[in-house]
């Protein structure tokens, strides 16, 4: 596994390091000290790591946090055989390549949505003692078959934009349960979420074949035995309008596997955008918990 860093020289503490775990290269946001303990952040499906700068900045006081971008997505490498590489396991694997290659032996995850899924799956497989602790932003181990037809519909095939400003109005519209988000956060979600097309249009930063997952694998999110097998300190966050993480899902949840605390987060769906002061706090209380 090569890496290549540049190092933070704009002010902001992000760093951009570039990882190739198996075949293909992966993009990771990097903030805070070396040498501090830390803590992974994995975005949604159809998401970056950048989603997670608000937050990231905030561990950074007393973290090394590692924001990655999810094999085709962001400014990572897009794969040649989706139907192996946009996969839970697949994804777990590179979380493990990922640790191994920035020579770390034990952390605390984050995952929102997919990357809460992958980090269910990893915790109770191939990174089983290496998690320490695991935070869950809105997702279960069985997802309703609505809201998947809701995410494929606009995942699956992501419109042209001439303009960058008819995409940032795309991206307020299918990201509106996030929560609230400041026109400045709204700018920074759309300026990290794009690509230029060759004929000059803009359109979504990601692989279009990373739903093909839904219909090729769909056993892939069937997760409560690896639910179940977990013991280590949990936290489940949910978006109290959330059509991914339904209030029964959630309420079994509490009573089986690591019995995690609950917190539905107001004013948020699917799922809560952990960019605002009250949801930062969580996560830095659950974070620092003894």
């Amino acid at each position: 596994m090569a890496e290549a860093q540049a190092r933070d020289e704009s002010g902001t503490g992000r760093e951009s390091l570039y990882i190739v775990c198996g075949a293909q290269e992966i993009h990771v946001s990097a903030w805070g000290a070396p040498d501090a303990p830390v803590v992974m952040l994995w975005h949604g499906l159809a998401r970056t790591g950048r989603d997670f700068d608000w937050v990231a900045r905030s561990l950074a006081t007393r973290f090394r946090v590692y924001c990655p971008d999810q094999i085709g997505r962001g400014l990572s490498q897009w794969s040649d055989d989706p139907s192996r590489d946009y996969r839970l396991a697949r994804y777990v694997e590179i979380a493990e390549q990922l640790a191994d290659a920035l020579g770390v032996a034990c952390f605390s995850w984050l995952g929102t949505s997919m990357g809460g899924a992958t980090g269910m799956l990893a915790a109770a497989t191939r990174l089983k003692g290496r998690i320490s602790r695991l935070l869950i932003n809105d997702i279960g181990p069985e997802l309703p078959k609505p809201a998947v037809e809701r995410i494929k519909a606009y995942a699956a095939s992501p419109a042209p934009f001439e303009r960058m400003s008819d995409f940032e109005a795309a991206i307020r519209r299918i990201y509106r349960p996030f929560g609230r988000h400041t026109d400045a956060q709204w700018r920074h979600l759309a300026e990290t979420s794009v690509r230029r097309q060759p004929n000059g249009s803009f359109t979504a930063h990601y692989d279009p074949r990373i739903v093909a997952q839904f219909d090729a694998a769909p056993p892939d999110y069937e997760l409560w035995s690896a639910y179940d097998s977990l013991t280590l300190p949990t936290l489940v966050l949910r978006g109290a309008e959330s059509d991914l993480l339904l209030p029964a899902i959630a309420s079994e949840m509490k009573r089986r596997g690591p019995r995690p605390q609950m917190i539905d987060i107001e004013g948020c769906g699917h799922a809560p955008g952990l960019n605002v002061e009250t949801q930062i706090n969580i996560v830095l209380r659950f974070m620092t918990a003894g």
